[in-house]
């Protein structure tokens, strides 16, 4: 019981570090941008790989091709792919997510390792890359020196399945874009749906990704202060006449209809001239 007790607060612990250096690396203030050195210190992932990956998603959520966070083929399909970019594990996505989503934090921090690599690899790496690659080494280093070790791939997934959890379930059953939509807030409004936590727990343990609207709209507004932009959008949104409106549905309801669209996707026949999910370029010459 002792170990089984270590792993979900390690785990839990993991995922709420995320949470705060993904708050930090969006740069809400110059406190904000002086605590950038959690991501890698105590999550373990580079803030230079994140921002290349995560501004991205945030400018163009839900694109087709060029939005990262729903490139998870050939593990997880959120639409039926052109024949030759299919997997036969489509065919049983919707019975092994939980075994997919809990390696969310092995490909990121391995995806972190990647980049740092290949950046201090260059003649003149990007500022900070140095001092990420110091961070990433003492993070490891405390983990294998102050944790069993057959702990640490045990928290690392558990935690993978709670974030990803989290992380997909605000956008994938929404609109998607195959090509750019220039208008940022229909954009938003369209492929962003907040979640609905009602207890204490909850609320922490989402970390603020329950107002992803909020968020995606103001992302470097503390997240504190979203419950209170909450219902202005809602009015915005009212007013305006955006299509769907403001959208919101319950923490369960939420995760129960993105199963839904991973068990849908896996029935599904594939689309001959379906676009890939990765690989197209964007440029600002697409802006009319």
């Amino acid at each position: 019981w002792p170990s089984v007790a270590g792993v979900v607060l390690l785990a839990l612990a993991n995922t709420q570090a995320g949470w705060l250096a993904h708050d930090y690396i969006h740069g809400v203030d110059s406190f904000a941008d002086r605590m950038r050195f959690m991501g890698p210190l105590c999550a373990g992932m580079s803030p230079l790989w994140w921002s290349d990956k995560h501004n991205k998603h945030h400018a163009m959520t839900n694109e087709i091709g060029v939005d990262e966070d729903i490139a998870t083929d050939p593990v997880l399909f959120v639409r039926a792919p052109d024949p030759k970019n299919d997997s036969w594990h489509r065919r049983i996505q919707h019975l092994t997510v939980p075994l997919s989503f809990s390696m969310l934090f092995i490909v990121w921090r391995t995806d972190s390792i990647k980049v740092l690599w290949n950046e201090l690899r260059k003649k003149k790496p990007r500022k900070g890359a140095i001092t990420e690659a110091v961070l990433l080494a003492i993070h490891w280093t405390l983990v294998f020196a102050l944790i069993p070790w057959h702990i640490i791939p045990i928290y690392i997934l558990l935690s993978g399945l709670i974030t990803a959890i989290i992380t997909t379930a605000t956008h994938q059953s929404e609109e998607m874009f195959e090509n750019f939509n220039p208008d940022f807030v229909d954009n938003q409004f369209r492929s962003t749906r907040d979640a609905s936590v009602r207890n204490p727990f909850s609320k922490w343990l989402w970390g603020g990704m329950q107002y992803q609207l909020e968020h995606h709209l103001f992302p470097s507004m503390p997240r504190s202060k979203y419950p209170a932009l909450q219902p202005i959008l809602k009015k915005f949104a009212d007013v305006n006449k955006v299509p769907g409106g403001h959208r919101s549905s319950g923490a369960m309801e939420l995760v129960w209809d993105n199963w839904k669209l991973y068990s849908e996707v896996a029935h599904a026949e594939p689309k001959p001239g379906a676009p890939p999910t990765r690989g197209r370029q964007h440029h600002v010459t697409a802006v009319p």
